[in-house]
């Protein structure tokens, strides 16, 4: 075990944990079994974690039922000043962090930092929300009745996170869950375990109870997600990942009638308007589409250009895509990391070879990297049309598509056209447009005149089949509670 930490360079070989956590302690699978984690830049093996499924998973939601009662009876103040301790221990080793980030990921350094005081800020936030969990009193409809209002937690909670943003996607979670008074199962994806992991160690570190956070691992998420959906002790449910798996994670909570946080598949729309700043609308598609290598579920997956504009946009666009650094994260300066594996290479494959076979035009990239594995060259396509798969589907890659339009009515049916609601962006320096079509997109988020939407403050989620529930905000704390009404009569 430590030899494999000190092949990442970490400082603090303790964080690279390679056991599950349930009950406060590290285990290992019932049976023993172990599975193999990778670095997707170099497929150097990074360590084992075990191979668990149903029986640890209902070992992992008993204890934290056992640990809920103490958990949610603790002042407001007593859990926030835990989380402000598990903040201040993951700013204090975000190297470490970042690290084994990038490591298991693939992610450039830089944004694999940028993600550890992202998660962080989510603790730190919820910390302050965690005394604003109120209720209030209404105004009585009865002399001799006071009606009253209370917010409660939910009770245990399973988490199912993705790998993209393996700690993001955690803190955002565990953070307004814990506040609130919740006990969390977590089951994190088996390609980017340790950083839930490393998160497990700190927290014990900053004085979480044993069971109030368990974390379990393995390759059958199936039959982990399964009982997470078919235990009456768990009484929500938040996932992060495809619309297809939260469909079927739905569908098995609803004989138990379960509560659901649901952020799923996207396909954001992202518009530049001949109005634009081009420039800034460059800047925005680089930092939206080509951030951890086109991997984020708000990534432009269709970029929308006007007549006038679209071949000066595209011009400048493909000189700055042609400046970015693909590499491996831990070896020197990069912007651009490998793809997750070759599921995900072919899939990037697939969609660039559909889109020329229909009719597009390549301007730049659209093949493997010479770095071979699963690096991928940036790339961008002209003249995207709705029929090309890419339009349908996230690439979940680096591949930039240009689709023309003439007017704003054109364009915001084209956007809107797709099940998906997550996301959407557009350039304009137009006050009167910024308000239409903001107010016209069909997504639960829009960024005007930026790429970069996501912060700990505001609200994030999806209409339409990508989910619902919001995550960050107020609303972040109020998804991981019961709203109690109490009438007291005979006054």
């Amino acid at each position: 075990m430590g030899s494999h930490a000190e092949g990442l360079g970490l400082n603090d070989a303790g964080l690279l944990r390679q056991h599950a956590l349930i009950g406060g302690q590290w285990c290992d699978a019932d049976a023993g079994g172990r599975c193999e984690v990778r670095n997707p830049a170099n497929a150097a093996l990074l360590g084992t974690v075990p191979e668990m499924a149903a029986a640890e998973t209902r070992r992992a939601i008993d204890a934290a039922h056992a640990a809920f009662p103490a958990w949610a009876g603790k002042t407001a103040d007593a859990r926030a000043q835990v989380l402000r301790d598990l903040h201040a221990l993951m700013l204090e080793h975000q190297e470490d962090l970042a690290r084994l980030l990038t490591a298991e990921q693939g992610k450039p350094l830089a944004e694999a930092r940028g993600e550890i005081t992202y998660s962080a800020g989510y603790l730190q936030w919820f910390a302050e929300q965690a005394r604003r969990m109120d209720g209030e009193v209404i105004q009585s409809h009865a002399a001799d009745k006071r009606l009253l209002t209370l917010r409660q937690p939910v009770g245990v909670v399973g988490m199912i996170t993705p790998w993209n943003f393996p700690s993001a996607m955690l803190g955002r979670k565990l953070a307004p869950a814990l506040a609130a008074g919740c006990t969390v199962v977590c089951k994190p994806a088996l390609q980017t375990p340790f950083s839930a992991l490393a998160l497990g160690e700190l927290a014990q570190r900053a004085g979480v109870p044993p069971g109030v956070i368990n974390i379990v691992t393995g390759h059958d998420a199936a039959a982990i997600g399964a009982e997470m959906t078919g235990n009456p002790k768990l009484r929500k449910l938040s996932f992060t990942g495809s619309t297809a798996v939260g469909k079927t994670l739905m569908a098995q909570s609803a004989p138990d009638l379960k509560r659901l946080s649901l952020e799923l598949g996207g396909n954001a729309p992202f518009i530049v308007f001949d109005d634009a700043d081009l420039d800034a609308a460059v800047a925005g598609v680089i930092a939206s589409k080509f951030r951890n290598t086109g991997q984020t579920c708000v990534c432009a997956n269709r970029i929308f250009v006007q007549a006038s504009v679209y071949a000066a946009f595209a011009e400048k666009l493909v000189a700055a895509v042609r400046q970015l650094r693909v590499g491996d994260g831990l070896q020197g300066e990069t912007e651009q990391g490998p793809l997750i594996d070759a599921k995900a290479l072919a899939k990037v494959e697939a969609h660039v070879a559909d889109a020329l076979a229909n009719g597009a035009r390549l301007a730049i990239g659209g093949q493997r990297h010479a770095l071979g594995g699963t690096f991928y060259t940036p790339t961008v396509l002209l003249d995207a049309d709705a029929r090309m798969q890419l339009a349908q589907e996230e690439t979940f890659g680096p591949v930039a598509p240009l689709f023309c339009f003439t007017t704003e009515a054109d364009v915001i049916a084209q956007a809107n056209a797709t099940p998906f609601g997550l996301a959407g962006y557009f350039y304009t320096r137009d006050l009167a447009r910024s308000w239409r079509v903001s107010e016209a997109l069909q997504c639960g988020i829009v960024g005007i005149n930026t790429g970069l939407i996501s912060t700990e403050v505001a609200p994030f989620g999806g209409i339409k089949h990508s989910g619902f529930g919001r995550e960050g905000g107020k609303d972040g704390l109020h998804d991981y509670t019961e709203l109690k009404y109490v009438c007291v009569g005979g006054l």
